[in-house]
């Protein structure tokens, strides 16, 4: 069993994979005993950790987005469908909430790093790492206006070395966050802009034979993934703050 293999029961166990991709998964599970034992164990070690785990609490946070995807409950419709709305929202809050805890059983004491060396992981497994392919800054910023609060800088690197290669977005801790992608020759580099309150709380060392790189630029935390030599991913992180992002 190889680490792609590992990789992939993962991804179809968090219903990652698509339609076509489980089809072709489930036959090889059927086939392979191997596979479907290891699948088999990490089923049983989920399962065994919600149950044993403490429930998670949401915090104040969480439930500040939860009350303000209820407040469309709040119409004011007659008593019928206030009814019906209080009903709606008290099902929202405990699934949002249930989703939650379910998130931090399955995730553990998993940090930042591990976490977006993971989604860079997942991004090389897809036919390709980008939602938005191109290497012309000036598409792939304005690809993120409406879908997210922050558009990233985004720096042209050609000229150092380091073509963009085009974006996507990720979940970290909950939270969406744009990913810039840029190549070095074969290696692909994942840098992605999560709030300042997330950047590390200590030494960051390479996870999984991927090295990792962060800073900060204002109110973000900028994060760079790769299996670049760590000097080379440090000559990235300097061009890309020493870059000009044109408006």
């Amino acid at each position: 069993m190889t680490e792609n293999d590992l990789l992939l029961l993962n991804a179809y166990i968090d219903g990652e994979l698509d339609p076509a991709h489980v089809l072709e998964f489930e036959q090889r599970l059927a086939e392979d005993r191997a596979l479907a034992d290891e699948r088999a164990r990490i089923e049983a070690l989920r399962g065994a950790m919600r149950e044993r785990l403490p429930r998670a609490t949401a915090s104040p946070e969480l439930r500040r987005r939860v009350a303000a995807l209820a407040r469309p409950f709040a119409i004011d419709w007659g008593a019928r469908r206030r009814g019906l709305g209080a009903m709606a929202a008290s099902i929202a809050v405990a699934f949002a909430v249930g989703s939650a805890a379910t998130y931090l059983a399955i995730r553990g004491d998993r940090e930042e790093p591990e976490l977006l060396v993971s989604s860079h992981m997942r991004a090389l497994m897809a036919s390709q790492p980008v939602e938005v392919a191109s290497s012309d800054r000036h598409t792939v910023k304005p690809w993120f206006n409406g879908k997210l609060p922050q558009s990233p800088r985004v720096i042209d690197l050609a000229a150092q070395g380091f073509p963009l290669a085009g974006g996507r977005i990720d979940v970290i801790s909950l939270t969406p966050a744009p990913t810039l992608v840029y190549r070095a020759r074969q290696h692909v580099i994942s840098l992605t802009a999560l709030p300042v309150s997330l950047r590390s709380r200590g030494p960051i060392r390479p996870i999984d034979g991927y090295n990792v790189v962060e800073w900060t630029d204002g109110t973000l935390a900028y994060w760079a993934v790769s299996d670049l030599a760590a000097p080379e991913l440090e000559n990235f992180a300097k061009a890309f703050r020493a870059g000009d992002a044109e408006p």
